[in-house]
């Protein structure tokens, strides 16, 4: 059987959710079925670790696809060509896109409908591809995977999908992140957080992320609680012109909120297993991947309480409403001044992370690919 798989995201200089969940895939897919060839589609010249076994055959396709416009001619023209050229059996796309005008069985991985449910959070152009072509791509694919129980409902819902062509596999986090020595955990405070105990939010500051919110609620709490010393510290890259440069708060709050870019995996690990908790409340979320990293480390959690979250952190977390400042807030200072609370939360978010595993996922996505050739 020979396997195209969608790698455009698999970029060396900077992984975010969909090339990880790319990697994790398609790298299991690979090494566990080395009795299939598997074509891997890139948009730009590749790193050579991204050729993970003899059984993969590489194929850059031009231009580069980061433009709906481009989009539309890399799926339409590029990828259909390379399907029939390659003599594909099944094509298989981690970000959802799909090419309309080829004929081989296509599975479409569809992580959420933000862009349906808030179109406000992306610019007209690329909102109106998103909802122009996804209801296609859905009604397109041979089968959708989508990543969690609350996506595959909202999928079904929204473009109206028979649920049997629908499978939810949940993520799973990398094994770099795990429990830390209170050393190691000190020394992290002292590079990143001013020698003290942090908060940290990790994901693309995109809107939906609801990371301005976040940082309005950790001023109110300093205010009101001026004795409390946590630190904010936020991982991520800006998407478009983020709002984070039009957030006014104290000078000497904002002395306390650390914005420190992309980091590396190994790095990221390592400030998620010496942070106080995870602060992680967007307001839609297909999945929430820093959610199982945080459980994998012992780190407690604040979450969000919609759209797919408490279904991923379970009782490893405390809740509040994304909307509401006071109340995220009110949680953020109880979680850090309540360390029965987060010994509680540790515990149980390290029983809860055995539920989730890249090597589970990678299997249940096999079991959709082999059901179509």
């Amino acid at each position: 059987m020979r396997i195209a798989i969608n790698t455009r995201f698999l970029l060396s200089s900077k992984m975010e959710g969909f090339g990880w969940y790319t990697y994790e895939i398609a790298k299991r897919l690979v090494e566990n079925h080395p009795e299939h060839d598997f074509i891997f589609l890139f948009d730009r010249p590749f790193d050579e670790k991204f050729v993970f076994a003899k059984n993969v055959e590489p194929v850059v396709i031009n231009p580069p696809a980061r433009h709906p416009f481009l989009f539309y001619l890399w799926f339409e023209f590029g990828v259909k060509k390379a399907l029939k050229k390659h003599k594909a059996d099944l094509f298989f796309s981690p970000d959802g896109y799909l090419s309309l005008s080829s004929n081989i069985p296509q599975i479409a991985v569809m992580h959420d409908l933000n862009f349906e449910h808030n179109p406000q959070d992306l610019k007209w152009l690329m909102r109106s591809y998103y909802r122009r072509f996804f209801p296609k791509f859905a009604e397109k694919a041979s089968k959708i995977i989508t990543v969690s129980d609350y996506s595959k409902e909202d999928i079904i819902k929204t473009y109206d999908i028979d649920p049997l062509k629908i499978s939810s596999i949940w993520n799973g986090a990398s094994d770099v992140f795990k429990p830390i020595s209170a050393d190691e955990k000190k020394s992290i405070q002292n590079e990143y957080a001013n020698g003290q105990p942090f908060f940290l939010f990790v994901g693309a500051l995109h809107p939906r992320k609801n990371v301005k919110r976040l940082i309005l609620a950790f001023e109110q709490m300093k205010i009101a609680n001026p004795d409390n010393k946590t630190q904010l510290i936020i991982v991520g890259t800006e998407l478009w012109s983020n709002s984070k440069t039009n957030i006014k708060v104290k000078e000497e709050i904002q002395q306390q909120i650390i914005f420190t870019g992309h980091l590396s995996l190994d790095k990221l690990s390592l400030l998620m297993a010496s942070a106080l908790a995870l602060t992680y409340i967007p307001y839609f979320e297909g999945f929430g991947i820093p959610l199982v990293e945080a459980m994998k480390c012992g780190t407690p959690i604040l979450a969000g309480d919609k759209t797919s979250l408490p279904e991923i952190a379970g009782d490893a977390a405390i809740y509040c409403n994304p909307f509401k400042i006071d109340e995220i807030a009110n949680q953020l200072q109880e979680i850090s001044t309540n360390s029965s609370l987060r010994q509680n939360l540790s515990i149980k978010g390290l029983e809860r992370s055995k539920l989730f595993s890249w090597d589970k996922s990678a299997a249940q996505v096999w079991d959709e690919i082999i059901t179509l050739v």
